[in-house]
């Protein structure tokens, strides 16, 4: 993993707040409007939201987030990596934890949504190498050209030994 750390962190953050609006605002430059489904903060204080942030010596990195969708699917959200620290694993690390995390929640699949134009093929491709495939619509998703769905299976935590 690069040198940093993963954390729980607030989206309300004032650092936190800016990286997501530069988030939003490629998401904006890059999808047409029905199409863009990166959320506002606001919705990442949803309590069906929990949401990380990667810092190095407290300087933000990047972000992501892991909704649960019902007790076994659960949805990426939210992955964004600074500009200046693309390509240093980052993102890579982020998505690991994420499925990390939904694997200790004893969920058997994570899906995510990313944006079918060029300007996400690095997203998609940092999927890809991370066992995620292309899949149906998920969740409230309709199907769509501007977008792509991609799942990963997931192995349940080993039942606790007594």
């Amino acid at each position: 993993m690069p040198d940093g750390d993963i954390a729980i962190d607030d989206p309300q953050a004032a650092d936190v707040r800016a990286l997501l609006e530069r988030h939003l605002a490629f998401a904006r430059a890059n999808s047409p409007p029905e199409a863009v489904h990166a959320l506002e903060v606001p919705k990442l204080v949803d309590p069906a939201i929990t949401f990380f942030s990667f810092r190095s010596d407290g300087e933000l990195l990047g972000v992501g987030a892991l909704k649960a969708l019902s007790d076994d699917h659960a949805e990426l959200k939210s992955m964004h990596t600074t500009a200046a620290a693309r390509g240093r694993g980052i993102g890579r690390a982020m998505v690991d934890h994420l499925v990390a995390v939904a694997h200790a929640r004893g969920v058997s699949r994570v899906s995510l949504e990313t944006g079918s134009q060029p300007a996400y093929a690095p997203a998609r491709s940092l999927y890809a190498r991370a066992g995620f495939e292309p899949c149906e619509a998920f969740g409230d998703y309709v199907p769509s050209p501007n977008s792509v769905f991609m799942t990963r299976l997931v192995d349940p935590p080993a039942p606790a030994i007594s």
